[in-house]
């Protein structure tokens, strides 16, 4: 299940993964070639007991001591010395300022008594100059302190025809890795902060009672909706619940609870997905329909209306809500506070002049009549 969940995450927030490693290979592909090429050479030498120089019984005591390979050791250290790789680089005539940008180490080959020497640096023909002298170096010096023993060229170096270092292609596969490995982790990441993040903000923008969005977030959605939409009619449709006035304050809070439940409920069975719901004060609900002119709005207030007159059920106990409904209208490039003003002047003339009728409508549309009203008696 855990699996499960993780490659949901990621599924979900696969722009992150593919950021990440698109950011890596570019990051890997902009230092490879921004990188100084580096070469790398190598020479091999062989350590054996000196016949000429030794007697039968130091043959055998030489063998001994190439067999616990503490005198190659000791010629792979001659070698790996600052001493003669100083030395090197002036018979070679290489300015000390270029030395610094090449070095050079010596290994011991496994079961064998046998060295390689590497020199690394940014000429590929300098290096392996450089391994050559120096391991010629190593062998006169060995000659004077170690004469019991030769140090002779197994294979010379040759200059490589290619940099070990940068390489583009290796480094952008290993970037891709890294990439999404970390992308992975920060997706993952990401998902487990959102998800409470997310509950907070969304917490704060509704109405815990009616489970509708509250007025602060709801006048907010207006003017998202209002500089988004510039050419189409939008309307507000205020929805005043005169029922709910004593019920507030003689009702359990948890019945009053239940009871707006229900309202909203009602409202998105009537509405589209698109519109949106909000709870404007005590009494009163807000749906806000995009894209939608006045006399349409009435339609769908009209289906509302009706929802609303219908006695709810909660608690065994029948409540009438005895709901006005006011409708404003506006361009898109107008303010919010016009909408919400007209709906607000409408939905008084709906209860003005509802002359004791229930559900009264009264709409300000702008491609008609400035308001017009739309009374049923229930």
């Amino acid at each position: 299940m855990e699996l499960k969940l993780y490659l949901r995450m990621l599924q979900r927030n696969w722009w992150i993964v593919a950021l990440t490693a698109l950011s890596a290979v570019n990051i890997a592909l902009a230092a490879s070639y921004s990188a100084t090429p580096m070469y790398r050479a190598s020479a091999k030498f062989v350590v054996s007991p000196n016949t000429a120089l030794a007697t039968e019984r130091d043959i055998v005591n030489s063998l001994s001591t190439l067999d616990r390979r503490s005198i190659v050791s000791t010629y792979a250290e001659i070698i790996s010395s600052s001493r003669i790789f100083q030395e090197t680089g002036q018979e070679l005539k290489i300015a000390s300022s270029d030395l610094r940008d090449y070095s050079h180490s010596a290994v011991v080959l496994a079961d064998a008594n046998v060295l390689q020497l590497t020199v690394e640096g940014p000429d590929a023909e300098t290096v392996a100059r450089l391994a050559n002298a120096i391991g010629e170096r190593s062998i006169i010096y060995a000659e004077q302190f170690l004469p019991v023993y030769n140090l002779d060229s197994l294979d010379v170096a040759v200059a490589p025809s290619m940099p070990f270092s940068p390489q583009p292609l290796r480094d952008a596969g290993i970037a891709i890795t890294l990439g999404v490995t970390l992308g992975s982790v920060l997706a993952i990441v990401y998902e487990q902060l959102r998800i409470p993040f997310e509950a907070l903000r969304r917490r704060a923008s509704i109405d815990s009672a009616s489970s509708a969005y509250n007025r602060r977030h709801f006048q907010s959605l207006i003017e998202e909706e209002l500089s988004g939409n510039e050419t189409s009619t939008v309307s507000l449709g205020l929805i005043q619940l005169d029922g709910l006035r004593d019920l507030l304050e003689t009702l359990p809070p948890i019945v009053v609870q239940r009871l707006l439940h229900q309202v909203t409920q009602i409202l998105r069975q009537e509405l589209r997905g698109s519109d949106i719901i909000g709870r404007w004060d005590d009494i009163h609900f807000a749906v806000l329909l995009p894209a939608t002119p006045g006399l349409a709005a009435s339609r769908t207030v009209e289906r509302i209306k009706q929802a609303l007159q219908q006695p709810l059920e909660v608690e065994q106990i029948d409540f009438d809500l005895n709901p006005y409904i006011g409708i404003g209208t506006c361009r898109g490039n107008q303010p919010a506070a016009m909408l919400i003003l007209q709906a607000e002047t409408t939905l008084e003339k709906a209860r003005q002049g509802s002359n004791g009728t229930t559900g009264a409508i009264f709409v300000n549309d702008l491609e008609t009549k400035p308001a017009q009203s739309i009374e049923k008696r229930a």
